[in-house]
């Protein structure tokens, strides 16, 4: 399981590459929808501030 830390600059990179739409933006910040997260390391790859880390 993954979840985005306070280093998030919600730039949205993520949610474009989650092949699970499991990220959505939320009170201006992005989260990640555990129900639908696959635990694929994909938006953690991607995020150019490394703000998503696996818990």
């Amino acid at each position: 399981m993954f979840k985005i830390t306070d280093q998030c600059v919600n730039c949205g990179a993520c949610e474009a590459d989650c092949p699970v739409s499991a990220i959505a933006e939320k009170d201006d910040a992005r989260y990640i929808d555990p129900d639908k997260c696959i635990s694929c390391g994909t938006c953690a790859a991607t995020c150019p501030t490394e703000a998503i880390v696996e818990e």
